[in-house]
């Protein structure tokens, strides 16, 4: 059975999530579990999410809730079939930042995430959350990305639906706070474990020994 499913999210591009996941399934692999580390851009090729790729390419740039949650219920079927321990999987759940993209209200988000709780049952899973400034986030974005990135990433919020109102790098951050506060109030509501991380006074290995740190009380306390 597989023991775990840890879930890293961002409040914003270039708070640290990959980097994070990277290290994190480092770390379970060097205990001698079995790991899979999808990557965010895995969702594009992972046979479970086919679906979900075929939908998004199929000319709206959207997925429908109920396919991203049998995606979801398929890839930990698979998971556990396979024996594999340890899921650490970087933007995969609960993917608020698409939902709240594609233009679906609160109650209509709230209600995927109870059906994503279904889904995944019975791995608990953790949803490891990393905060950072917006504003300071995504400057480091830039700096890392380079310009034709901010130019891209703002489009792709001004042509979705339910991010309009985005136009620029100010306009982008206060979306991002807004969804900040969606998402840790629709966290509260699961079942799930939460762990927030509050990088701005952190670097990389400060973050995972911090995060480590944390799954390793929680991981104790969990019957296997």
């Amino acid at each position: 059975m597989t023991r775990h499913l840890i879930a890293v999210v961002g409040n914003s591009p270039g708070v640290g999530k990959s980097t994070l996941c990277h290290s994190l399934a480092t770390w379970f692999a060097n205990t001698g579990a079995t790991v899979d580390h999808f990557r965010e851009a895995d969702i594009l090729t992972r046979p479970a999410f086919r679906p979900v790729a075929e939908e998004f390419a199929d000319g709206n740039n959207s997925v429908r809730p109920e396919t991203l949650i049998e995606s979801t219920r398929a890839y930990v079927a698979e998971s556990r079939a396979a024996g594999i321990d340890v899921l650490v999987t970087d933007a995969l759940l609960p993917f608020i930042p698409s939902l709240v993209a594609w233009g679906h209200d609160e109650p209509a988000i709230a209600q995927v995430l109870r059906e994503l709780t279904t889904a995944v049952e019975p791995t608990p899973v953790t949803v490891v959350y990393v905060h950072d400034d917006p504003s300071t986030a995504l400057h480091r974005a830039v700096v890392r990305e380079g310009p034709a990135w901010e130019s891209w990433y703002i489009s792709k919020l001004a042509a979705s639906p339910g991010t309009r109102s985005v136009h620029d790098l100010p306009s982008a951050a206060a979306h991002l706070r807004h969804e900040a506060a969606l998402t840790l109030r629709l966290l509260t509501a699961t079942p799930w474990n939460v762990i927030t991380v509050d990088v701005t006074d952190l670097d990389a290995s400060q973050t995972a020994a911090h995060v480590r740190h944390q799954l390793t009380a929680l991981l104790d306390s969990t019957p296997h």
